[in-house]
């Protein structure tokens, strides 16, 4: 390709002259800040390598560890973030937990090894209270940055990033009891996830509040299983035995558990049981029928932590609490009045 095709390609993409491209790539002053970079993201999207002088310069690594990326929701998650921290300066090291792999804690060794500025952790040991969280502290007593989405751990001075899964419970319960449903039933992961217990807490709430019920009733309407499809599809079994007409779930793969089971007896969705997911995950508007969901707001929530987590690391003092974001129901097709 011609150098002149060249400029020609990156000045269309970035809605500026051959001429101001041409400024940009050889340094010379009188672009405005906005316009260089419209034209540095044109050459980054047609696959041009930049000239030596204009590539980016690392201001440091940030790790970003997660449980796994099985559940969509978790690479939405590092989608954002890994985007946020590059279009700063940063480059991020991506850590993902498997049965056979790596621990937390192996990563965080690792990381510490690397010299990372930082590390945000998503759903990790911070939001199991039966886990060991004395890593953590040794991080904060070191003065490493980290900050911590969707989880709460007491007595650790650090940003807490969370969704509102009290909240998102309420929700849901309030859109079922307004299609008429009375017996819902509630799905989701071990107790021992503090995102769980806050879920628990908000379903119960809502379920006295609105249909009168003791924590007796609630209590026989509550599964606790495994999260992912096959915990959905179990905690389902239990759930379809003690008659109810729609079932409130953990999370989207969960959801996706019970669809399975309610269709396995014969049932349809929503016609026989009404369905909702939790994390609106990527693909869910596209499931048959599409998902009715309470949305994570994931990219203001990982905005939040790239923000938090650079203040930090730029020495800047952010306050040291829990910062809640409120999530959304979004109503699709797996939700129908009570037959």
């Amino acid at each position: 390709m011609s150098s002149r095709a060249r400029l020609a390609d990156i000045a269309a993409k970035a809605g500026v002259s051959e001429a101001t491209v041409s400024r940009v790539l050889n340094g010379k002053p009188g672009v405005a800040e906005d316009t260089r970079q419209a034209v540095l993201t044109a050459l980054d999207v047609l696959g041009f390598e930049r000239p030596t002088r204009l590539r980016r310069r690392s201001a440091g690594l940030i790790g970003l560890v997660m449980p796994e990326l099985i559940n969509p929701i978790f690479p939405a998650f590092a989608q954002v973030i890994e985007s946020a921290l590059s279009q700063r300066g940063f480059t991020p090291v991506l850590c993902t937990q498997s049965p056979a792999g790596a621990t937390e804690e192996e990563y965080v060794e690792m990381l510490l090894e690397r010299g990372v500025s930082g590390i945000i952790f998503v759903s990790g040991l911070h939001a199991d209270t039966g886990a060991d969280h004395a890593g953590y502290q040794a991080l904060v007593e070191r003065n490493l940055p980290v900050v911590f989405v969707n989880g709460w751990l007491p007595g650790v001075e650090a940003p807490f990033i969370s969704s509102d899964e009290s909240a998102a419970t309420e929700l849901a319960v309030s859109h079922l009891v307004a299609l008429g449903h009375r017996r819902i039933g509630f799905a989701s992961g071990p107790e021992r996830f503090i995102v769980v217990q806050r879920k628990l807490a908000g379903f119960r709430t809502a379920m006295k509040a609105q249909l009168g019920l003791s924590d007796t009733d609630v209590d026989e309407l509550t599964e606790l299983s495994m999260f992912g499809v096959e915990g959905g599809a179990a905690a389902a079994q239990r759930l379809l035995d003690a008659g109810v007409t729609a079932l409130v779930c953990g999370s989207d793969m969960m959801a996706l558990g019970v669809i399975r089971a309610v269709r396995r007896r014969g049932l349809s969705v929503p016609a026989d049981v009404s369905v909702v997911g939790y994390d609106d995950a990527p693909m869910m508007e596209f499931t048959d029928p599409p998902m009715t969901t309470v949305r994570q707001p994931v990219q203001a929530m990982a905005l939040a932590a790239v923000q938090s987590l650079l203040e930090e690391v730029r020495g800047h003092a952010t306050p040291h609490t829990e910062f809640l974001f409120r999530p959304e129901l979004v109503v699709r097709g797996t939700t129908g009045p009570v037959r």
